[in-house]
């Protein structure tokens, strides 16, 4: 009973990649922000999975999905920071979440 969480438990394999977004702010500042957030690592791993094994298939699906799918919609992004780079790094911000909304298209009043 104590240990029946083993027979379920399994390890995600680490990714081969590191996903992130990159922006400009309205005076022209570029960032870069790494996506940490566990659905992409998912869908990554699902990608592979449905293209045989085939990655560069797998990072074409993921590429659509996060650039043409989501900036599409109201797209919002749950940051955070980790505690290696939290008091050290000039930006210690990483996305932990990616939230697109679709855009709510209101009728006209009259």
């Amino acid at each position: 009973m104590g240990n029946t969480w083993r027979e379920t438990f399994k390890v995600i394999p680490k990714l081969p990649y590191k996903f992130s977004y990159k922006f400009e702010d309205a005076a022209g500042k570029k960032s870069e922000q790494q996506i940490l957030d566990w659905e992409i690592g998912a869908h990554y791993w699902n990608c592979v999975r449905r293209a045989n094994g085939d990655e560069r298939t797998a990072l074409e699906k993921v590429r659509h999905k996060y650039m043409d799918e989501f900036l599409q919609k109201d797209l919002h992004l749950y940051l955070g920071t980790t505690q290696q780079w939290h008091q050290e790094a000039p930006n210690p911000w990483v996305i932990i979440g990616v939230l697109p909304i679709p855009h709510e298209r209101q009728l006209g009043l009259f």
